[in-house]
């Protein structure tokens, strides 16, 4: 399964991907996560390399990731994950100018079969109006030429996060999706924070995704 996450840059989705790819190697599946953020260059799947090999995740990494270089380039192996046997996960740089990328593969990843995940913040400048995050999502699929299957609340304040932080997004997201036309597929919520919520605040976000934080913060 080709699975691709995308949104606005520092929304979380290098979080995510990397959620997702442990979560499948852990349950036994043949794995491998492509890192294709070429826009933000300050949360990098590059960054979980020792975890990714421990768990025999094979990771495809940009050249020039994780370096002072200016530039980074996609390395040829990215194709390979269109026909992967086994669940491949595509971290999509920062919104319609990341989802350029996967306009240069957009007939092969169509062909291949896929799902592509956006992920939304209430907390994100450019996305904390559904509207302005309905018409990111539009412009993504206009750019990337493939369509947006699903969205994800990754809603968060970093270090800052507590359980009213996530509560809080829950009618955003919403209506997130009720203006896109997007199904909300789960709320993405970090362990510990997920410890403090009542059973009944947990049903007021629907379906959740317990995460961990893999990736290194410099700033």
């Amino acid at each position: 399964m080709l699975t691709i996450i995308t949104g606005h840059y520092g929304s979380g989705k290098t979080t995510l991907s990397l959620n997702l790819a442990v979560n499948s190697a852990k349950s036994g599946k043949k794995t491998a996560i492509a890192d294709l953020d070429i826009v933000n260059p300050f949360f990098r799947t590059a960054d979980s390399l020792p975890l990714l090999e421990e768990l025999g995740i094979e990771a495809i990494i940009p050249y020039g990731a994780n370096s002072n270089l200016e530039s980074v380039y996609l390395p040829p192996e990215v194709e390979k994950l269109f026909r992967y046997d086994g669940n491949a996960y595509l971290d999509i740089g920062g919104d319609d100018d990341g989802a350029i990328v996967l306009g240069r593969y957009a007939e092969k990843i169509a062909a291949a079969g896929y799902e592509m995940i956006c992920v939304i913040s209430r907390y994100r400048p450019f996305t904390k109006d559904p509207k302005d995050a309905a018409e990111m999502i539009a412009s993504i699929e206009a750019t990337s030429r493939l369509k947006v299957t699903g969205l994800v609340n990754t809603s968060s304040l970093g270090d800052d996060t507590d359980g009213e932080t996530v509560l809080a997004s829950a009618c955003y997201a919403k209506e997130v999706s009720r203006l896109s036309g997007k199904p909300l597929l789960y709320t993405a919520v970090k362990k510990d924070v997920l410890a403090t919520l009542s059973d009944g605040e947990k049903e007021t976000l629907g379906d959740i995704l317990p995460i961990e934080i893999y990736t290194k913060r410099l700033f």
